[in-house]
């Protein structure tokens, strides 16, 4: 396939997907609101330049179920969707995460192929704006309690759907990403500190505690439910058993949470 649209392209992921379909040589299309195409969720004026001969999609989709729900009937010539989403989603309370389910639902329903990537916590958040800055400081505070999360890597993922969207064989299916074990927040931390040489603190908060920093960080409170709801989620153990789905598409195990700390503050 080619004219393979790549929506978020200055993401984490998607950037990743972007420089290894460029290293294949493939014809590819990155969007977002700072890419030469242009792409704006919140502008519909936007969409047609990225609908336009698409042939195949990454779609990393809004918060907004409605917006991608709009988008995906519009995209009647793509042929192909692969999109990201989150594992767990299925466990998680209230009005959280309701645009990736969207996406999960509105693919399903649009004829064409598609294969769903729901991934674990991303390693790449501890060291690229998520919880950058609180590293950096010296102290992690959440309220994760002592439940183990196999993290992913982001150049996982991004191999992964490179993969999916240049070849057959993965229509319908739905690949859970993770990395080869799981490791409590604190046990996280630990890694990264001795990466770093340098001490860094992890701090147990409860989900109300969590809240209030977060709120008094200046989030939204729309924000700070989500973030709640996704934790609470992670300390019920939906998230806990590592998985297989990096090593059934790329035939590699995936990257170690030492490995990446190793290179993240190299």
């Amino acid at each position: 396939m080619n004219d393979i649209v790549i929506l978020g392209a200055t993401g984490k992921t998607g950037r990743r997907v972007v420089e290894l379909l460029r290293a294949e040589g493939r014809q590819i299309r990155p969007a977002s609101r700072s890419s030469e195409v242009r792409f704006d969720w919140s502008d519909a004026a936007t969409w047609e330049g990225v609908l336009t001969g698409a042939r195949s999609m990454y779609l990393v989709a809004p918060e907004d179920p409605a917006l991608v729900r709009d988008f995906v009937k519009r995209a009647e010539g793509v042929e192909r969707f692969v999109v990201l989403s989150g594992r767990g989603l299925e466990h998680v309370g209230g009005e959280a995460f309701r645009g990736m389910a969207a996406a999960e639902e509105a693919v399903r329903e649009s004829g064409a192929e598609w294969t769903i990537l729901r991934a674990n916590n991303f390693n790449q958040n501890f060291d690229e704006y998520t919880w950058r800055e609180p590293l950096l400081a010296g102290r992690l505070a959440l309220p994760a309690g002592d439940v183990p999360e196999p993290f992913v890597d982001v150049h996982d993922i991004a191999a992964v759907a490179a993969r999916v969207l240049t070849e057959g064989g993965h229509a319908g299916r739905v690949y859970e990403l993770s990395g080869p074990r799981g490791l409590t927040f604190g046990e996280a931390v630990w890694v990264i500190a001795q990466a770093a040489g340098r001490e860094i603190e992890y701090v147990e908060l409860t989900p109300e505690a969590y809240r209030a920093e977060l709120l008094a960080e200046g989030l939204p409170t729309e924000v700070a439910d989500e973030l709640g709801a996704m934790f609470a989620m992670m300390r019920e153990g939906h998230l806990a058993e590592p998985t297989d789905g990096v090593q059934r598409v790329l035939g590699r195990p995936p990257v170690s949470f030492e490995d990446y700390a190793a290179r993240a503050w190299a």
